[in-house]
Formats: C-alpha cells, sequence, structure tokens
C-alpha cells in the first residue's frame, strides 16, 4: 500500500503523542522518523514505530525527557538524554554541536543515556542550513561479529557526514559499518527472501544466504566481505568508542538491545545507547563561498566520470535525494505487514491509519 507522505506524518505524530510526548518532541520525532522513509532507507523509518512504542511500554524509554549537558569546554560538551527517545535526544545534541560551532568554528558532542536515533544523515544534515559540515555517528544492539568472532560484539554503528555545496547537490554520505543494515535483514524476511553473500554469518561463523541467520545465533559481518572486514570492524570500533567510551553510554556487548522483549544488561558499563556529533563552520577554514565553489567542481568532476557501460558514478546522496523527491509526489510504499503493524499500534491509541 502507498500513504502520503502527510498521512503518515499525522499517524506517527498521534502515536508519540498517546505515549507522553509533548508536541513539540513529537513533532520532532515524527519528522526525524520519516526521514527515513522519505530517503529509501524503508528499514529505519516508520516500519520501527511499533518498536519505540514497546520500549515504552517496557519502561526503557522517557517520553519526557530532560535532555541537558553535564560537562562543556567551549567546542565540547557531553549530554544526557535522561533515557529519550533517540529521535528527539539526537536533534537536540546536533544543535549543540551546531552552537559551538558558530561561537569557536566546530562543536563535537558525545551523547549517552539514549535510545535508537533513526537514520544518521538526518542529524548530520541538519547542519547543512547553516553552512556547516555535520558529522553523526551511533552505536547500536551488538548484532555484529568483529572479524574471526563468533561473538556478536559491535552493532552496525552508522556513520554520516554532510558536506554544503553551492550549485550542486549537497554530499551526504550515510552509512552503516556493517555490509549491510540489520533493518535490510528484516525486510527481507518479511518478503521472505535469501540475503546476499556477504551480508551475515550463521552460528559456526559460515558466510550465509538465510535472512533468519542473526535469529538463529548468527551475526552480521562487518563492511568488507571476506578479505576485508577488518575495515568495517575498525570502522565500527570508532563509532563505538567516540559514542560510548567517551560519553559514558553502554558500549560493545552490553549496548541494550532494539527488540523490548530482550533485557537490557544486568551489569551495565554505562547509561543507554551513545551517540556523537560533530559541526565544522565551513569558514572556520576558507569562505564559504569559495569552499563551495570547490565542492561543486568536486561534485561535477566525480559525477561526470566516464563510467563501465550502462552505469554512472553517483555522489554519495543522489539516490536518496531522488527518492525523497519520488516519494513526495508519489507517496511513500509500505510493505503489508509493516501496514498491519502499524494498524494494530494504532487500536492501542485509537489512532487510525
Amino acid at each position: 500500500m502507498t500513504f502520503s507522505y502527510q498521512q503518515l506524518f499525522s499517524f506517527a505524530e498521534q502515536v508519540f503523542l498517546a505515549i507522553g510526548c509533548p508536541p513539540a518532541d513529537a513533532t520532532l520525532a515524527t519528522e526525524t522518523l520519516l526521514s527515513a522513509d522519505l530517503r529509501g532507507i524503508d528499514s529505519h523509518g516508520v516500519a520501527r514505530l511499533s518498536g519505540y512504542v514497546r520500549l515504552w511500554e517496557a519502561g526503557r524509554i522517557n517520553a519526557t525527557p530532560r535532555v541537558g549537558v553535564t560537562y562543556e569546554t567551549p567546542s565540547t560538551a557531553v549530554v544526557d538524554g535522561d533515557g529519550g527517545l533517540g529521535l528527539v535526544v539526537g536533534p537536540k545534541a546536533m544543535r549543540i554541536a551546531m552552537a559551538k560551532a558558530e561561537l569557536v568554528g566546530t562543536g563535537w558532542v558525545s551523547v549517552k543515556n539514549s535510545n535508537h536515533f533513526g537514520i544518521a544523515g538526518y542529524h548530520a544534515m541538519l547542519a547543512l542550513a547553516q553552512d556547516m559540515i555535520g558529522v553523526a555517528m551511533t552505536n547500536a544492539s551488538p548484532l555484529v561479529a568483529p572479524t574471526y568472532s563468533l561473538e556478536r560484539l559491535l552493532g552496525t554503528n552508522p556513520i554520516a557526514v554532510a558536506v554544503p555545496a553551492g550549485e550542486q547537490p549537497d554530499f551526504v554520505l550515510d552509512m552503516a559499518t556493517t555490509t549491510a543494515a540489520n533493518g535490510k535483514l528484516e525486510i527481507a524476511q518479511r518478503k521472505n527472501l535469501p540475503i546476499p553473500t556477504g551480508w551475515a554469518q550463521d552460528a559456526a561463523g559460515h558466510p550465509s544466504t538465510d535472512a533468519n541467520a542473526v535469529k538463529n545465533g548468527g551475526a552480521l559481518q562487518p563492511l568488507g566481505g571476506e578479505t576485508g572486514s577488518h575495515k568495517g570492524y575498525g570502522l565500527g570500533a570508532v563509532v563505538d568508542i567516540f559514542s560510548a567510551v567517551l560519553s559514558g553510554a553502554n558500549y560493545g556487548p552490553w549496548v541494550p538491545p532494539f527488540v523490548a522483549f530482550l533485557q537490557p544488561s544486568a551489569n551495565p558499563v554505562g547509561q543507554g545507547l551513545g551517540h556523537f556529533f560533530g559541526a565544522m563552520r565551513v569558514d572556520a577554514f576558507r569562505p564559504a563561498d569559495e569552499f563551495k565553489s570547490h565542492m561543486d567542481n568536486w561534485i561535477t568532476t566525480f559525477r561526470n566520470a566516464q563510467a563501465v557501460a550502462g552505469k554512472h558514478v553517483l555522489i554519495p546522496g543522489d539516490p536518496e535525494r531522488d527518492m525523497a523527491a519520488h516519494r513526495l509526489l508519489e507517496g511513500l510504499p509500505l510493505l503489508d505487514a509493516v501496514v498491519q503493524d502499524l494498524e494494530g499500534v494504532g487500536k492501542k491509541f485509537g489512532v487510525k491509519l
């Protein structure tokens, strides 16, 4: 089925209000969540709404958090999310980083005591409107086996970097440090399809095409495949350290699971999930117009590179931007299983999809 952006926005916003979010937070959470659906990252959009509700029902999400700074310098801060929705905590922390960058050129914020924050790209892109480069990272539920490991010790731990351009569309990198995000396995499960080799390993550590491999004791594999997974493992480790070891959040196998039926560790090493945000004012390095002119030249050069037959060279952010433009006009498609899930959420709170 296909729904308009406004239909899904209204539905999700009413659900967030129903669990007790203040109006401004409900609107912000909805905007953050639906940015994923608009950009074609369906695994992190409204398909996860019921997951947030279940976490709230389990007492693991605070709908009315007091998000605040616990430690800071002119260019850095640690933010306590007070157990709130990462969809709300994340943008608020990013704006703290941007405010610091406005004053001193760069701002860096590490966050503890938060929850799943949607797509990393949304947070990084907040900086673009102020001619800043945005950086966003988060650790996540331990579903990933480091190179040669049978144990799941890391999350998909995404990294996003957004860079403003002039006449050309902005550069927006938004990637997991695994070959594929867990949400893509969930989509394959709903469609009863196999997954490509390199996405996951089975319980014995062998590559698997079973979309249920992780559920059955296996793990997601780091970016890089059989010959280069140490690179994805290294990137995921950096995200974990910046987001959690630096802030005081849980890291590695202690990161609380997104699914409500699994309990967090009885012996946590920190508070909640962790995020890391950065904002760099372009004119702290060179005049913004000059920089953006050269970014246009960079983007044009790469986009016009000679390509293999039948292909063309993409700039990070191209597919998502095109998808957003298309879906705003044509609507957002949802799988039947997701629609049924949302209808079940709506019945709990008297909200009609």
